[in-house]
């Protein structure tokens, strides 16, 4: 399963709901990276979407705790046992876990790919995702050219979990 996420240098991924900066080149990487995919999300991160409503073009599976939560053309789950269940139908290469921090914390442990576009400065922030450069279990295996989007500079980085020693 892959998992796709902008943050900054110090892993922050949002404030008050928001993302923290919207650079056009990671919004078509993104684009690119998960049309006719599955997409995996939490109802937070659904009610930032315009007017509330699915990803065109994509399986969005919305993993939320209230049994009442629905969304037209969109795939309700409401734990991470259900949501692995439902998932199951899919190609694991196929998925993509986009957010918001409590899901991508949820299902990290069941990542083997994080698409990551890293941004060369600090944002005032109230949400981040765990920062895979100090965790032993994953390596970067690609990494762009820095790229510039006015003031701002930033890579696409591929992380890749390390294979695991016996199983």
């Amino acid at each position: 399963m892959n998992l796709i996420v902008a943050v900054d240098e110090n892993w922050a991924i949002g404030c008050r709901g928001n993302l923290l900066v919207r650079i056009p080149a990671d919004h078509k990487m993104f684009r690119q990276e998960t049309l006719g995919k599955v997409v995996v999300l939490g109802r937070k991160t659904m009610d930032t979407f315009p007017g509330g409503l699915p990803l065109a073009g994509r399986t969005n599976i919305v993993l939320s705790a209230n049994p009442d939560y629905r969304v037209k053309d969109a795939v309700v789950v409401h734990s991470v046992e259900e949501l692995l269940e439902e998932l199951k139908k899919y190609a694991d290469e196929n998925i993509y876990v986009i957010g918001g921090e409590s899901v991508y914390r949820q299902l990290l442990p069941y990542c083997d790919t994080a698409h990551v576009t890293k941004i060369d400065r600090a944002y005032e922030a109230d949400a981040w995702f765990p920062d895979l450069d100090a965790d032993e279990a994953w390596e970067i295996t690609a990494e762009s050219d820095e790229m510039c989007y006015f003031d701002t500079t930033y890579h696409f980085l591929k992380y890749v979990r390390k294979a695991q020693a016996t199983q």
